[in-house]
């Protein structure tokens, strides 16, 4: 297989073709000429867009999809094509499924996808057995069959005794334990911010407490043990300066950021909009202000689109009862190029991939073809016929976008827009 791109421009910073229009040459899923005017003549596949732009695959480190167990969420199938037709390369996915990613065969069933998928699935697994927080899964075994990391999804560890065991023992095999940042003591079952709007609408709250207090008590046992610990989706002013102040420290820290807390505030929810009900919950504005600013000054490692497929009977009904939980894989990069420069959002979608390997992708003659293709400019809004997902929870539906993914290239495969 053969694939040509002709008049590409390239984001490349570390080249010499970084902002230059060429063409490139991909064959068996090996980039083997990158010049201008290159012959097309014994080409299988020439690829010729408006305005087109490449960078190195893109990755969204936290994504759910349905299968197995819920595949009237979504599949695996649907849910990689939607990922790949979004511009990603690769996805962290979540322990969502059933039964749990808590064992060697869930993983390789889940991995399986990454022979035939344009987008490669790295899985992440349990942290413990079912996911129940009571006894601490096989770490070792899980990571010899691909787990990138291990976390009980949307559930805090509440064992001060396991986070710590399990970040002594992750260490043998540079493992790396996710600590959902939520203390299960103040008000777990809330899933909007405890404040002005909560009170006025009546709605029992989750205060940014409940976070500060649980990214404390995780810091101080990373103290205590070393290892490896990653924060995900932090969404409190409070929770970036901790975490600020711990890296400055020396810890081996990481953080990410869902999409939905840097786009909007509680605000949105005085219609009783279930769209906007998400987890971790829509805080104030000057929260929202300091997420921006710890990703531009590189406190928040990552950020996501922290898709989350969900079936009308669990979002279409009143608030108190709606699940928490957006989809965002379609609308990730339009919205997020609204937020920040160009360069700024490239880097941020390419450097999400260290969140599950240390070797990113490059745009070099000889390397691996992993690419995402897309135009920067124009601008649009996001609807519903944007949505490529089965479920269509979604909060960016109106929100303002810039530029357009057409499409991916990893190895042998490819995916693009009609």
């Amino acid at each position: 297989m053969q694939i040509i791109l002709k008049n590409a421009t390239l984001f490349a910073p570390k080249t010499t073709f970084h902002f230059q229009s060429v063409d490139l040459r991909i064959e068996n899923g090996i980039i083997t000429e990158i010049a201008s005017g290159l012959e097309i003549t014994n080409a299988d596949v020439v690829i010729e867009r408006q305005d087109l732009h490449v960078s190195a695959g893109w990755y969204d480190p936290f994504v759910a999809f349905g299968e197995p167990g819920f595949e009237e969420r979504e599949t695996l199938e649907n849910g990689l094509k939607t990922a790949a037709l979004s511009g990603f390369t690769g996805i962290g996915l979540l322990p969502t499924s059933s039964p749990p990613p808590d064992h060697q065969a869930a993983l390789k069933y889940l991995k399986s996808y990454n022979h035939t998928s344009t987008t490669a699935v790295f899985p992440m697994a349990n942290f413990t057995q079912g996911g129940e927080g009571k006894k601490m899964a096989e770490l070792y075994d899980l990571s010899c069959s691909g787990a990138i990391g291990f976390l009980d999804d949307q559930t805090p560890i509440k064992s001060v005794e396991l986070l710590k065991t399990g970040l002594l023992y992750a260490q043998r095999f540079e493992g790396m334990i996710m600590s959902t940042p939520q203390d299960a003591s103040l008000n777990p079952t809330a899933a909007v911010h405890e404040g002005k709007v909560s009170t006025q609408l009546g709605l029992s709250g989750q205060p940014a407490l409940s976070e500060l207090l649980q990214i404390q008590r995780d810091i101080a046992v990373l103290g205590y043990t070393q290892g490896r610990l990653h924060i995900p989706c932090i969404s409190s002013r409070e929770s970036v300066e901790i975490i600020r102040k711990a890296k400055k420290e020396g810890h081996n820290i990481s953080c990410s950021v869902a999409l939905a807390n840097l786009c909007f505030t509680d605000e949105v929810l005085m219609d009783f909009e279930t769209q906007y009900k998400v987890y971790p919950p829509l805080r104030e504005e000057h929260d929202k202000d300091a997420l921006r600013e710890g990703l531009m000054d590189g406190t928040i490692d990552f950020v996501t689109s922290n898709h989350r497929p969900l079936n009308p009977e669990l979002k279409y009904i009143e608030f108190e009862h709606a699940a928490p939980g957006t989809i965002g894989l379609e609308a990730f990069f339009g919205v997020l190029n609204t937020l920040f420069p160009l360069d700024k959002t490239l880097q941020l979608l390419i450097n999400n991939r260290k969140m599950a390997t240390k070797d990113l992708p490059q745009i070099a003659v000889g390397s691996k073809a992993d690419l995402t293709l897309f135009t920067p400019n124009g601008s649009g809004v996001f609807g519903e016929e944007d949505i490529l997902s089965t479920s269509k929870n979604c909060a960016f539906k109106g929100c303002s976008t810039q530029g357009k993914v057409y499409g991916v290239i990893r190895d042998r495969f490819h995916q693009l827009t009609a």
